[in-house]
């Protein structure tokens, strides 16, 4: 088969914006030639590759040669780049996506993408929890990933970043109206709690560790991890907070119900086998961040 770099170019652009005419302003070019691209690129692959909804989104054969696409864009622009090191004209930026879970994007990894940025690299970055991210890594959506698994994806390879570790906590009112005699199973089956979202399994891991018994307490969603330790603060239930977070409440706002209990999230960084200086930098951005703010 034979690829145009133009049309694996505007293939990414479609699937990253959403939609054709979003890819056309992207790329300084009319929807009419973002479609012709995308019917000639169909017709030599022989698939339909993007389903053209809102937004539009790549077929299963499309995530195929999505991840394809990445890669050749990356290492054209790694070319430009070195070809025109010596050029007065400034390097075209290398544009990444990863996907960040939202604790170590609220907490850590902002550092990183800014060293990333200084170095001409734009990062897409999607939110996902840390037990699902790589499946973003499979879809070829992201071409690396923070996440909890340590075994590959296929074609990645991995690096252990640290660990994320939560404490059970609540405000001093909270633990004198719900937990007034600690913690045990039966306060805690009552007892509201905070979850982040319908992913966010931390909270039912730290009950599962205290009992074997089937739990459903109240519960109230809040996927926000700026509020999350305010909405603990104010009451709304009580929650699984790594220790900056506590650290960033004002002092006794927020007391940990079980001052034992420890629930450790190991994270990775996976990305694409590529031989690409940008994606090197990133990634050592990322462990570099990782060292200086998780526990090893």
């Amino acid at each position: 088969m034979d690829l145009q770099l133009e049309q694996l170019r505007t293939f990414v652009a479609v699937v990253d914006d959403g939609s054709f005419e979003a890819a056309a302003r992207r790329l300084h070019v009319t929807p009419s030639a973002v479609s012709q691209r995308m019917k000639a690129l169909e017709s030599t692959v022989g698939r339909v590759l993007i389903e053209r909804g809102k937004p539009a989104r790549p077929t299963p054969s499309g995530r195929v040669v999505l991840r394809l696409a990445r890669q050749v864009a990356l290492l054209a622009t790694d070319a430009l780049r070195e070809l025109g090191q010596d050029s007065a004209e400034p390097a075209e930026f290398s544009r990444i996506p990863i996907v960040v879970n939202s604790d170590s994007l609220n907490i850590w990894v902002l550092p990183a993408l800014a060293d990333a940025v200084r170095q001409r690299i734009c990062v897409d970055v999607y939110r996902e929890d840390q037990d699902h991210s790589a499946e973003l890594l499979r879809r070829g959506t992201v071409m690396a990933a923070i996440t909890s698994e340590s075994r590959p994806v296929q074609g990645c390879s991995v690096r252990p970043l640290g660990r994320m570790s939560y404490r059970p906590m609540a405000s001093p009112e909270y633990v004198r109206t719900w937990l007034p005699e600690g913690p045990t199973p039966d306060a805690l089956a009552r007892a509201p709690m905070v979850v982040f979202d319908r992913r966010d399994d931390l909270q039912d891991c730290y009950l599962r560790r205290r009992s074997r018994r089937e739990w459903n307490p109240p519960r109230s969603y809040l996927p926000s991890s700026g509020d999350f330790p305010e909405a603990i603060r104010l009451g709304l239930g009580w929650g699984m907070m790594p220790p900056q977070q506590i650290e960033r409440c004002p002092a006794g706002s927020v007391v940990p119900i079980d001052p034992a209990a420890v629930v450790e999230v190991p994270l990775y960084w996976q990305q694409w086998r590529l031989d690409s200086r940008p994606l090197g930098i990133l990634a050592d951005s990322v462990a570099s961040a990782a060292a200086a703010a998780l526990d090893r």
